[in-house]
């Protein structure tokens, strides 16, 4: 995996929209992925989609 927060894949892209489409919480792509909260929330808006809700224990 990129080492640069800003080096999107053409995989990491997929699997964030598939993650999205599947309703988990970007705290949790973040893990996945392993990218800041912050750096998918905003790869989020930009590719449109909208993220689900957080849930808290």
């Amino acid at each position: 995996m990129a080492t640069n927060d800003t080096a999107w894949t053409l995989e990491s892209v997929q699997q964030l929209t598939a993650m999205a489409r599947e309703g988990i919480p970007v705290s949790v792509m973040s893990l996945k992925l392993r990218r800041p909260i912050e750096i998918v929330a905003a790869k989020l808006s930009q590719l449109g989609l909208t993220p689900a809700p957080e849930t808290g224990a």
